[in-house]
């Protein structure tokens, strides 16, 4: 009688050597996107269309497995790893945060004039109507590192509203409002300066849901009139122009990440 094989049985051909372990793999979509010269998008088209060689050889799956060094070209030139770049730029109300627009709108790659880079996203988003700090890069990993939830960075926004709120409306915000299928909160909000009949607040946030800042007024009967992003960590937007981009240094690197009372001991 033929011994049955088990579920659990590897096949010969999959044990890896005595004392090796398997090579990590990743669909070869997401090796380029890693690599920087595209989104995950823009990779599993360029797979689909025949455009992809894996060592020579046509590859028409997105998710076949490889590993992060394989030889992969794109339209026979080699898909090398590109050099990591960090940008910020102060995003201009009406700017969309994409790289393309099917309804011809402005968008930051608009405003990115002399970069000759096949690819850099926007790590998060401001809606079309906000304006601020927004970061760009072509490292997906450290774009995850700052957008994840886990990562629980202070993303800090100057609001003016259309009204003079009171203490019980802050602190409202600050203990979370149940809005559609979401619960919204801040992690602090302080009145900055009002005049007429708007006030300007600070909001920090923790969390980057769906246009959580103006749900969150919306809910409590205020308009947002204007909505500025002008820190990330401790990276602050400054005296950046409108519309104008710098390359981030490695000191700005450390400030994303640092919290606001290492911040203050240095």
């Amino acid at each position: 009688m033929r011994k049955r094989i088990t579920d659990t049985a590897q096949k010969p051909s999959q044990r890896p050597a005595h004392g090796s372990t398997p090579e990590a793999r990743y669909g070869v979509a997401r090796v380029l996107s890693k690599r920087g010269l595209c989104s995950r998008s823009q990779a599993e088209s360029w797979v689909r269309e025949g455009r992809v060689r894996l060592d020579g050889r046509l590859v028409r799956d997105p998710e076949f497995r490889v590993p992060l060094d394989a030889v992969i070209s794109i339209d026979d030139q080699q898909a090398a790893v590109i050099e990591k770049r960090y940008f910020m730029l102060n995003k201009p109300r009406g700017v969309v945060c994409s790289n393309a627009d099917e309804r011809a709108r402005q968008t930051v790659r608009d405003l990115l004039n002399g970069l000759a880079l096949p690819h850099l996203a926007p790590v998060g988003r401001l809606d079309q109507a906000s304006e601020g700090l927004l970061l760009l890069s072509n490292d997906s990993q450290w774009a995850a590192s700052i957008t994840e939830p886990s990562a629980k960075l202070n993303k800090t926004y100057h609001v003016q509203i259309d009204a003079m709120p009171e203490q019980h409306h802050i602190a409202q915000w600050l203990t979370g409002i149940q809005h559609d299928a979401d619960w919204l909160t801040a992690h602090q909000v302080r009145l900055i300066r009002s005049g007429g009949k708007t006030a300007w607040l600070e909001f920090v946030l923790r969390e980057g849901k769906n246009r959580q800042i103006r749900r969150m007024c919306a809910a409590l009967g205020f308009d947002v009139q204007r909505l500025i992003r002008v820190k990330i960590g401790e990276l602050q937007l400054g005296e950046l122009a409108k519309a104008q981009w710098r390359e981030l240094s490695k000191t700005d690197l450390a400030l994303i990440f640092m919290s606001p009372e290492e911040s203050i001991a240095s």
